[in-house]
Protein backbone atom coordinates (compact mmCIF):
# COMPACT_ATOMS: atom_id res chain seq x y z
CA UNK A 1 0.00 0.00 0.00
CA UNK A 2 1.39 3.57 -1.18
CA UNK A 3 1.57 5.90 2.24
CA UNK A 4 -0.42 8.65 2.63
CA UNK A 5 1.72 11.61 3.60
CA UNK A 6 -0.20 15.07 4.64
CA UNK A 7 2.19 18.46 4.84
CA UNK A 8 0.98 21.10 7.59
CA UNK A 9 1.89 24.61 8.33
CA UNK A 10 1.51 24.35 12.04
CA UNK A 11 -0.88 21.52 14.16
CA UNK A 12 -0.61 21.22 18.05
CA UNK A 13 1.24 17.54 17.42
CA UNK A 14 1.99 15.45 14.67
CA UNK A 15 1.71 12.68 16.91
CA UNK A 16 -1.68 13.73 18.24
CA UNK A 17 -2.88 14.51 14.35
CA UNK A 18 -2.45 10.89 13.81
CA UNK A 19 -4.01 9.43 16.52
CA UNK A 20 -7.04 11.50 15.22
CA UNK A 21 -7.04 8.78 12.07
CA UNK A 22 -6.19 5.14 13.81
CA UNK A 23 -7.41 3.60 10.82
CA UNK A 24 -5.82 5.00 8.40
CA UNK A 25 -2.57 3.01 7.66
CA UNK A 26 1.13 4.21 6.15
CA UNK A 27 -0.05 7.44 6.96
CA UNK A 28 3.22 10.53 7.04
CA UNK A 29 2.75 13.64 8.88
CA UNK A 30 4.36 16.19 8.75
CA UNK A 31 4.41 20.05 10.00
CA UNK A 32 6.55 23.11 9.68
CA UNK A 33 5.75 24.07 13.14
CA UNK A 34 4.34 22.19 16.73
CA UNK A 35 2.61 24.36 19.16
CA UNK A 36 2.17 21.37 21.74
CA UNK A 37 4.96 18.88 20.40
CA UNK A 38 5.67 16.00 22.97
CA UNK A 39 8.87 14.68 23.82
CA UNK A 40 9.26 11.48 25.87
CA UNK A 41 8.25 10.71 29.66
CA UNK A 42 5.29 14.07 28.85
CA UNK A 43 7.91 16.65 28.64
CA UNK A 44 7.04 19.37 25.78
CA UNK A 45 9.31 19.52 23.21
CA UNK A 46 9.94 23.13 21.65
CA UNK A 47 8.75 22.94 17.75
CA UNK A 48 9.65 26.59 15.92
CA UNK A 49 10.13 26.79 12.43
CA UNK A 50 13.31 25.85 10.73
CA UNK A 51 13.19 22.18 12.33
CA UNK A 52 11.49 18.81 10.80
CA UNK A 53 8.77 17.81 12.74
CA UNK A 54 7.30 14.31 11.16
CA UNK A 55 5.18 11.58 12.15
CA UNK A 56 5.09 8.15 10.73
CA UNK A 57 1.62 5.91 11.71
CA UNK A 58 2.27 2.59 10.38
CA UNK A 59 0.23 -1.13 11.37
CA UNK A 60 2.00 -4.15 12.06
CA UNK A 61 0.25 -7.51 11.41
CA UNK A 62 1.79 -10.68 13.27
CA UNK A 63 3.72 -8.77 15.59
CA UNK A 64 6.37 -10.18 17.70
CA UNK A 65 5.64 -7.93 21.26
CA UNK A 66 9.11 -8.31 22.45
CA UNK A 67 10.23 -6.99 19.18
CA UNK A 68 9.15 -3.43 19.53
CA UNK A 69 12.84 -1.94 19.70
CA UNK A 70 12.94 -2.75 15.54
CA UNK A 71 10.75 0.10 15.77
CA UNK A 72 13.14 2.27 17.06
CA UNK A 73 15.89 1.04 15.56
CA UNK A 74 13.89 2.22 12.07
CA UNK A 75 13.55 5.54 13.40
CA UNK A 76 17.36 5.91 14.93
CA UNK A 77 18.44 4.87 12.03
CA UNK A 78 16.34 6.56 9.94
CA UNK A 79 17.79 10.06 11.58
CA UNK A 80 21.35 8.89 10.93
CA UNK A 81 21.27 7.96 7.65
CA UNK A 82 19.34 11.53 6.82
CA UNK A 83 22.25 13.23 8.67
CA UNK A 84 25.00 11.41 6.95
CA UNK A 85 23.57 12.29 3.67
CA UNK A 86 24.06 16.29 4.24
CA UNK A 87 27.82 14.57 5.52
CA UNK A 88 27.25 14.84 9.08
CA UNK A 89 28.55 12.06 12.01
CA UNK A 90 25.90 11.63 13.68
CA UNK A 91 26.48 8.67 16.93
CA UNK A 92 23.60 7.22 18.56
CA UNK A 93 23.23 7.25 22.56
CA UNK A 94 21.30 4.15 23.60
CA UNK A 95 18.23 3.88 23.85
CA UNK A 96 17.37 6.26 20.71
CA UNK A 97 18.90 10.02 20.88
CA UNK A 98 20.76 10.99 17.96
CA UNK A 99 23.58 13.08 18.93
CA UNK A 100 26.01 15.58 16.76
CA UNK A 101 29.47 16.68 18.46
CA UNK A 102 27.89 14.77 21.72
CA UNK A 103 24.83 16.82 21.57
CA UNK A 104 21.36 15.65 21.12
CA UNK A 105 20.05 16.81 17.54
CA UNK A 106 16.42 15.61 17.44
CA UNK A 107 13.91 14.23 19.76
CA UNK A 108 12.00 11.18 19.34
CA UNK A 109 8.40 9.85 20.51
CA UNK A 110 7.43 6.43 20.25
CA UNK A 111 3.96 5.19 20.76
CA UNK A 112 3.13 1.89 19.90
CA UNK A 113 -1.05 0.42 20.62
CA UNK A 114 -0.24 -3.30 21.02
CA UNK A 115 -3.42 -5.61 19.64
CA UNK A 116 -4.79 -8.57 21.19
CA UNK A 117 -4.69 -10.17 17.71
CA UNK A 118 -1.09 -9.74 17.22
CA UNK A 119 -1.52 -6.25 15.94
CA UNK A 120 0.74 -3.06 16.29
CA UNK A 121 -0.39 0.27 15.59
CA UNK A 122 3.04 2.68 16.12
CA UNK A 123 3.14 6.44 15.95
CA UNK A 124 6.57 7.54 15.71
CA UNK A 125 7.40 10.78 16.04
CA UNK A 126 10.59 12.55 15.57
CA UNK A 127 11.95 16.43 15.96
CA UNK A 128 14.98 17.29 14.14
CA UNK A 129 16.81 20.58 14.67
CA UNK A 130 17.52 22.03 11.15
CA UNK A 131 17.78 25.43 11.10
CA UNK A 132 15.84 26.65 13.67
CA UNK A 133 16.87 28.70 16.50
CA UNK A 134 17.79 26.75 19.91
CA UNK A 135 16.71 28.29 23.57
CA UNK A 136 19.55 29.40 25.65
CA UNK A 137 18.70 26.81 28.60
CA UNK A 138 19.16 24.31 25.52
CA UNK A 139 22.69 25.39 23.84
CA UNK A 140 25.00 23.22 26.16
CA UNK A 141 22.92 19.61 25.33
CA UNK A 142 21.06 19.93 21.97
CA UNK A 143 22.54 21.16 18.48
CA UNK A 144 21.15 21.97 15.27
CA UNK A 145 22.07 20.38 11.89
CA UNK A 146 22.79 24.15 10.55
CA UNK A 147 25.33 24.69 13.63
CA UNK A 148 26.85 21.48 12.83
CA UNK A 149 27.33 22.70 9.06
CA UNK A 150 27.56 26.61 9.74
CA UNK A 151 24.93 28.04 7.42
CA UNK A 152 21.80 27.08 6.62
CA UNK A 153 19.83 23.84 5.04
CA UNK A 154 17.25 23.63 2.69
CA UNK A 155 14.31 22.29 4.97
CA UNK A 156 12.52 20.78 2.48
CA UNK A 157 15.57 18.57 1.07
CA UNK A 158 16.06 17.64 4.93
CA UNK A 159 12.50 16.63 4.96
CA UNK A 160 12.06 14.60 2.05
CA UNK A 161 15.59 12.44 3.07
CA UNK A 162 14.08 11.85 6.37
CA UNK A 163 10.76 10.75 5.03
CA UNK A 164 12.38 9.00 2.23
CA UNK A 165 14.32 6.45 5.15
CA UNK A 166 11.67 6.42 7.56
CA UNK A 167 10.18 4.03 4.96
CA UNK A 168 12.55 1.66 4.90
CA UNK A 169 13.39 -1.13 7.66
CA UNK A 170 16.77 -1.01 9.34
CA UNK A 171 19.24 -3.62 11.15
CA UNK A 172 20.50 -3.83 14.82
CA UNK A 173 24.24 -4.10 13.53
CA UNK A 174 22.83 -0.59 11.02
CA UNK A 175 21.79 0.60 14.37
CA UNK A 176 25.54 -0.22 16.20
CA UNK A 177 27.16 1.06 12.89
CA UNK A 178 26.48 4.57 14.49
CA UNK A 179 27.76 3.73 18.12
CA UNK A 180 30.95 4.44 18.74
CA UNK A 181 31.01 3.97 22.85
CA UNK A 182 31.21 0.17 23.26
CA UNK A 183 34.38 -0.59 25.95
CA UNK A 184 33.70 2.97 27.98
CA UNK A 185 32.74 3.32 30.99
CA UNK A 186 29.51 4.79 31.92
CA UNK A 187 26.65 6.00 34.17
CA UNK A 188 23.00 3.38 34.33
CA UNK A 189 20.35 6.17 35.86
CA UNK A 190 16.95 4.73 37.43
CA UNK A 191 14.91 6.31 40.25
CA UNK A 192 17.31 8.78 41.56
CA UNK A 193 20.05 5.95 41.58
CA UNK A 194 23.46 5.94 39.48
CA UNK A 195 25.87 2.69 38.90
CA UNK A 196 29.23 2.48 36.93
CA UNK A 197 29.10 0.42 34.18
CA UNK A 198 31.30 -1.00 31.54
CA UNK A 199 29.05 -0.70 27.87
CA UNK A 200 29.52 -3.65 25.53
CA UNK A 201 26.87 -4.16 23.47
CA UNK A 202 23.27 -3.71 22.77
CA UNK A 203 21.45 -7.17 21.63
CA UNK A 204 18.34 -7.56 18.69
CA UNK A 205 16.07 -6.99 21.32
CA UNK A 206 17.38 -3.58 22.63
CA UNK A 207 19.30 -4.46 25.92
CA UNK A 208 22.12 -3.10 26.84
CA UNK A 209 24.53 -5.93 27.40
CA UNK A 210 27.30 -4.40 30.22
CA UNK A 211 29.89 -5.31 32.76
CA UNK A 212 28.84 -4.30 36.42
CA UNK A 213 30.85 -5.28 39.46
CA UNK A 214 32.69 -7.78 37.23
CA UNK A 215 28.94 -9.53 35.90
CA UNK A 216 27.95 -9.52 32.74
CA UNK A 217 24.13 -7.76 32.38
CA UNK A 218 21.51 -6.63 30.04
CA UNK A 219 19.68 -4.18 30.89
CA UNK A 220 16.81 -2.64 29.46
CA UNK A 221 15.90 0.82 28.45
CA UNK A 222 12.69 0.52 30.45
CA UNK A 223 14.65 0.44 33.54
CA UNK A 224 17.33 2.74 33.08
CA UNK A 225 18.90 5.35 31.20
CA UNK A 226 22.59 5.63 30.02
CA UNK A 227 24.66 8.52 30.70
CA UNK A 228 28.19 9.53 29.44
CA UNK A 229 30.90 10.26 32.00
CA UNK A 230 32.33 13.64 30.08
CA UNK A 231 28.99 14.83 29.48
CA UNK A 232 25.26 16.43 30.26
CA UNK A 233 23.52 15.00 27.41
Amino acid sequence: MKTKIIELDEIDSTNEFCKRFPNEADLIVCAKRQTKGKGTKGRSFISDEGGVYVSVMKRYKNFDFSNTFSIMINACVAVCNTLKAFNLNPTVKWANDVLLNGKKVCGTLIENRLGADNTCLSIVGIGLNVNNLLPEELKEIATTMRESKGRKLNLKSVRAQLIKNLQNEYTVEEYKSFVNWFGQEVYLDANGQRLSATALDVDEKGNLICEIDGEIQKISSAEMSLRFKCSTV
